[in-house]
């Protein structure tokens, strides 16, 4: 989707996503936003990372924050799509943006740092640097955003700055890079407590970056049809 016009563009050619293509249910807009791409702009750099796991959320199911009810805190799961709602999990940030309907959003569950024009290979030492891992040595590209809270610690995404913002084109949004899966995997969400709508397939991966994301869907012990299935890029199971 092209940019909203009223919007300035970081560069020229940027495609950040207008609100609209958030307003949509919330498990397509997680598999839609699969293969597109996170930009934050630290100091000179833009630090990015292309999004390869999502997990859906609804205002009436158990799972969700949204189903605890209205608080300011959580005002942005209700002002419409677009908005973003960020967390601490385990001591760390998460980042959601809301879809259509009230109390509906996806979570960005894992991501794989990206490399471009805009973001070339040097941001990969910054990046290194925001995230390092338990011995303070560099994580490899490939675990740096594997999970919701490695992404934002690597992005330097934080609950105070962003939590019940808008996108701003000159400091972070999500741009159509032109990459989609060619198979994502749906299967159950992660870490949902038992009697809250745990069993629900409203998680999406994509398929090219199992390994890399939160928990390989695909590890040995699963099974297609029982623990997870696969779907093409429209949606269409396989």
């Amino acid at each position: 989707m092209p940019a909203e016009p009223t919007l300035s563009l970081p560069w020229p050619g940027a495609r950040p996503l207008p609100a609209a293509f958030f307003d949509r249910d919330a498990q397509l807009l997680a598999r839609e936003l699969l293969g597109k791409v996170i930009r934050h702009r630290v100091g000179e750099q833009w630090l990015s990372a292309r999004i390869i796991e999502t997990e859906a959320y609804y205002l009436v199911d158990k799972g969700s924050h949204a189903s605890l009810g209205y608080t300011e805190k959580r005002k942005a799961l209700f002002e419409g799509g677009g908005h973003i709602y960020m967390y601490y999990a385990r001591g760390g940030d998460s980042l959601n943006f809301s879809a259509c309907g009230p109390g509906n959003a996806v979570l960005i569950k894992s991501a794989h740092p990206w490399f471009d024009a805009i973001s070339d290979a040097q941001t990969l030492a910054s990046m290194q640097r925001n995230n390092p891992d338990r011995l303070g040595q560099p994580r490899p590209p490939e675990r740096l955003c594997a999970g919701q809270t490695l992404l934002c610690k690597t992005l330097g995404l934080k609950v105070p700055e962003w939590d019940a913002q808008r996108f701003d084109p000159l400091r972070l949004f999500v741009e159509d890079v032109g990459e989609r899966p060619q198979t994502i995997i749906q299967c159950a969400r992660l870490g949902i407590p038992l009697g809250r709508d745990e069993h629900l397939p409203y998680r999406f991966v994509d398929a090219a970056f199992a390994r890399h994301c939160t928990r390989n869907p695909l590890r040995r012990g699963q099974v297609e049809g029982r623990d997870y299935r696969l779907l093409n890029a429209e949606g269409g199971q396989r």
